[in-house]
């Protein structure tokens, strides 16, 4: 990790995803995550496959440490106050409601610690005629309008990973990293809420701008017809995508590329607004053409004449790919009980700087006792300064 938000202590309450993956990306960055848990089976998240370290734990919960608290039990209370006295932002995803019964709602925590930035995430928002239903991936895209993008009607059915849980641990994350900029000017924390609605009604953005700048409600094919996007399958079996927006180079190298010069001039293709009213056929010929030869030659080709392409990898080819590993995607560390750890590096490098180290995901309760110890230490030196200060007062 770039440590950019060395010194800053983020306590996180999350499970499954949204909560975990805001605590990610500020841990990614530096900042001391420590993730609470409860006892015995922790983040649900871990158990949905190999025991307490599943992959789908293990995907969001890099770069933090995990203590167990059960914090309807005093003792166990005290020691989350006692985290909390001193943190910059606390996370939790539970449902509204569920953190004021837990004794971790943001008007208790704020008053012990006014310099908090308090985020809570939702489904549906903390109030309103959704606000206590059940939110997950699916029904966060569906409700959102951004599901009706994906499935293909000739086929329907839902596809692809869990978009909206992550998006909305990023929007969480950005609202928290503006809270922490407000507060360097006025010392004060904040509630930041974000629900996945929310998220991916705003990650949706184009489609609500084409709908209310020109009355157009867009379908699974509208961006890839305006774009010019395509995957065509090779000799090979493999897959190769294309995106040819609107330059006409782009198009003159892809006929010299597939060796028909005279493609685009074909009057249903010449033109842009052609391409896009003519792309089923398009789509048609240009897979012809593209299941002649595999895929290695067609990107050699490609290249060749600077026609935006890539390969269509899937997950056991993409870090293989020379680019790939030119730019280091692929890290990994140990861990002194699981083993050896693989994940994908954080984006953003700080001068030049790629996020090479990282931290593996705790097994639960992994620095229960280091924490404690921490916090115990802190108490102890508190309370001698706290006892020089008094004896100062009354000499």
């Amino acid at each position: 990790m770039i440590p950019v938000l060395q010194g800053l202590k983020v306590i996180e309450q999350g499970t499954f995803i949204t909560g975990p993956a805001a605590g990610m990306l500020l841990g990614d960055l530096g900042a001391d995550v420590i993730k609470v848990e409860v006892p015995k089976t922790g983040d649900p998240f871990r158990a949905f496959k190999n025991g307490l370290y599943s992959p789908h734990y293990q995907t969001y919960n890099r770069n933090k440490r995990s203590i167990t608290l059960d914090t309807r039990d005093a003792a166990d209370r005290e020691v989350l106050d006692a985290l909390i006295a001193d943190a910059d932002v606390y996370i939790q995803n539970f449902r509204p409601g569920v953190a004021e019964k837990l004794g971790v709602g943001a008007q208790r925590l704020q008053a012990l610690n006014p310099k908090l930035i308090y985020v809570a995430i939702s489904g549906f928002g903390a109030t309103g005629p959704a606000a206590g239903r059940p939110a997950y991936d699916t029904v966060a895209q569906a409700a959102s309008g951004f599901l009706n993008l994906l499935v293909n009607p000739e086929n329907p059915r839902v596809v692809g990973p869990a978009i909206a849980d992550a998006l909305t641990g990023f929007y969480a994350a950005y609202g928290a990293l503006g809270a922490l900029f407000e507060r360097g000017r006025t010392g004060k924390g904040r509630k930041v809420e974000v629900s996945m609605l929310e998220a991916m009604t705003h990650f949706n953005l184009d489609a609500f701008t084409h709908y209310f700048q020109v009355d157009e409600v867009m379908g699974p094919y509208s961006r890839p017809s305006v774009s010019q996007s395509y995957v065509l399958r090779c000799a090979d079996g493999k897959w190769i995508a294309l995106h040819m927006s609107s330059p006409e180079k782009f198009w003159r190298g892809l006929a010299v590329a597939i060796e028909q010069p005279d493609i685009f001039e074909d009057a249903r293709f010449a033109t842009r607004e052609a391409r896009i009213e003519n792309q089923e056929t398009l789509i048609e010929l240009l897979g012809q053409r593209f299941r002649t030869q595999p895929r290695d030659e067609w990107c050699r080709r490609l290249a060749k004449e600077d026609v935006p392409h890539a390969p269509m990898y899937d997950t056991s080819e993409a870090l293989d790919d020379p680019q790939a590993r030119h730019l280091q995607l692929m890290t990994s560390a140990r861990h002194p009980v699981m083993g050896l750890f693989r994940t994908v590096r954080s984006p953003v490098s700080f001068d030049g700087v790629r996020a090479l180290e990282v931290r593996p995901p705790p097994t639960l309760g992994e620095h229960n006792d280091e924490i404690r110890a921490a916090l115990k230490q802190r108490l102890q030196t508190n309370s001698e300064e706290g006892d020089k200060r008094s004896g100062a007062q009354v000499d």
